[in-house]
């Protein structure tokens, strides 16, 4: 099968069995002569970086709620974009999406850029992020590879090199397959076929519109691909954490983490540093003021890209006067919307537990 048959069968399979998604125009709409929104496309694609399509939904629906356009995005408050964000992960990105928003409101008169180089001088879009924008948004011919892509080229074309070593290959392959008329739904197309039917475990190969042409199906190797290279073992760091609670209204204090680095201009509680060296018998002593500490049982475990966290929490009920510098009083009931991130909401469900029920 050349690759204008390939690409043809599978765009085939995709007019019939594309997913809904809130920021996808349907091969049916397509037809009717709606066009995709850059600005949609742009969000979704950044939203979906190390992340899964059910977990973004939602988060998408609340972003296109508040800001329905990139003009409104740009216009927003920074922290109010962070709430917005917060339990994503990866929070260098929200800060990157209202840069960016900012940069095409200003720079671009609200309209992204349409070519892949253009693209990737906005803030926060990377080669992916600009080929697929490129191709989804405006049917420019570009080679789009996620993770999905790569799971199914390497079955189709049995490419043992592990990971991240075949990318090169995976993306020469997908350029080829990549048609000129309709590369953004060809694009939407492999995405979709890795998804729901060329999946990690258990491939449902006898409903694969490939299937004819996989090497790795009669090869019975399918699910050992694509390879990956050894992980590296992740270092594990040791902190605390310090919950204060108003003794008189029951809100937690807050205060901001600076704006780079790590969980950059995220929300906390106060805490210590996290290192491999931290000395857990001496957190008493780095509290961030003299109070009536008491560890919770247990500890905070969380894991990030390059290392687990495990967390000693403290708690004291107290009265301050005004909160520290840099710090506010969080009501119970506002804790929800705060841009608290993961690791900072369990230290609070660790450190509320004793509360519930009372």
């Amino acid at each position: 099968m050349t690759t204008v048959s390939h690409s043809r069968s599978l765009l085939d399979w995709y007019d019939r069995h594309a997913r809904r998604l809130p920021w996808r125009v349907s091969p049916q709409d397509r037809n009717l002569g709606e066009v995709p929104d850059p600005y949609r496309i742009w969000l979704s694609e950044v939203m979906l970086q190390q992340t899964t399509v059910a977990a973004v939904k939602d988060y998408f629906e609340k972003f296109i709620r508040l800001w329905p356009a990139v003009e409104d995005l740009a216009k927003a408050d920074e922290q109010d974009v962070m709430k917005a964000w917060a339990g994503l992960g990866y929070y260098s990105r929200a800060r990157n999406l209202k840069k960016c928003a900012e940069t095409v409101a200003r720079e671009h008169d609200g309209r992204f850029p349409e070519t892949e180089d253009a693209l990737m001088g906005l803030p926060g879009i990377g080669p992916y992020t600009a080929a697929a924008i490129a191709t989804i948004a405006f049917d420019r011919h570009a080679a789009v590879v996620d993770g999905n892509v790569e799971r199914v080229l390497s079955r189709m074309f049995l490419i043992e090199t592990p990971l991240p070593e075949a990318k090169p290959e995976i993306r020469a392959w997908m350029g080829e397959l990549t048609p000129h008329a309709r590369p953004g739904d060809f694009a939407q197309a492999v995405m979709d076929l890795g998804a729901t039917i060329c999946t990690p475990r258990r491939p449902a190969c006898g409903l694969c519109p490939w299937r004819e042409n996989c090497a790795a199906q009669p090869a019975n190797v399918a699910e050992t691909l694509p390879r990956k290279a050894p992980k590296k073992k992740k270092p594990t760091r040791f902190g605390a954490a310090f919950v204060a609670i108003d003794e008189k209204s029951g809100a937690v204090l807050l205060r901001r983490r600076p704006p780079e680095g790590l969980l950059g201009g995220m929300t906390e509680v106060p805490g210590t540093e996290w290192a491999a060296d931290f000395a857990g018998e001496a957190a008493l002593d780095l509290a961030p003021f003299p109070a009536d500490w008491t560890r919770r049982p247990g500890e905070v475990k969380h894991t990030f890209t390059h290392f687990h966290l495990r967390l000693a929490v403290y708690r004291a009920d107290l009265t301050l006067a005004r909160p520290p510098e840099g710090g506010w009083w969080s009501a119970r009931t506002e804790l929800r919307d705060e841009a608290l991130p993961t690791v900072m909401r369990k230290v609070l469900a660790m450190a509320l537990a004793a509360d519930q029920g009372s």
